[in-house]
């Protein structure tokens, strides 16, 4: 099987956003960059995570689709994304309640967290409503997110990309965390953002110098 390690890799993922809490049911979805040509892996519609295996995940090159299931149905959100952002390996979906309910909302989730200013570059923005699997909607999110890691779908829920599936799920948990402090904060007196001057120079410490193997 084509691709195995990386089938596997978003299998886990799916899985996560499961266990994670970040999606309910079926809902949500997960994309990887092909390592070698134009395409990418993406989960089928309507599957069971718990369920999954390697072999239900479609294989979508262009408008060539592989596969015995059907694609998610967010398949151009994905697409979108990775046409506008060739830094983008990897696409995670999902429906987790406090980022949503800033989605519901149509706020955007500010940047208060030293981990939202590294991970996610600043504030996540809300993409304005269209309706799910549109290419509306596709078009909207792309364009959302800019350069950002994540951004929110109004009255739907949050969409966070990584160079890979790792990374992609984690600006997910950011989100979704920072969204909850938020929450909080506003209940007991408000909070503070950085700076833009204070986001750049954290993202880049964090891109450039945090972990290993960096200067």
């Amino acid at each position: 099987m084509i691709y195995n390690r990386l089938r596997q890799e978003v299998v886990k993922t799916a899985r996560e956003m499961l266990t994670q809490g970040l999606v309910i049911g079926t809902w949500g979805n997960v994309s990887a960059r092909l390592p070698d040509r134009p395409g990418i892996l993406i989960t089928p519609s309507g599957m069971d995570y718990l369920a999954l295996t390697p072999d239900d995940l479609v294989l979508v090159e262009g408008d060539s689709v592989s596969g015995r299931l059907k694609p998610s149905t967010e398949l151009l959100l994905h697409q979108a994304i990775y046409e506008k952002r060739p830094d983008v390996g990897a696409v995670v979906h999902t429906h987790s309640l406090y980022a949503t309910a800033f989605a519901a909302a149509e706020r955007p989730i500010p940047a208060i967290t030293e981990e939202m200013a590294q991970v996610i570059g600043g504030s996540v923005d809300t993409a304005p409503y269209a309706p799910c699997g549109s290419s509306a909607l596709a078009e909207l999110a792309a364009r959302y997110l800019s350069r950002k890691q994540a951004v929110l779908l109004a009255r739907h829920g949050l969409v966070g990309v990584g160079q890979d599936l790792k990374e992609a799920m984690l600006s997910c948990i950011i989100v979704e965390k920072t969204a909850q402090i938020a929450a909080i904060a506003h209940m007991i007196g408000g909070c503070s953002e950085f700076s833009p001057d204070e986001i750049k120079e954290l993202r880049e410490n964090y891109v450039y110098k945090y972990g290993q193997n960096k200067e």
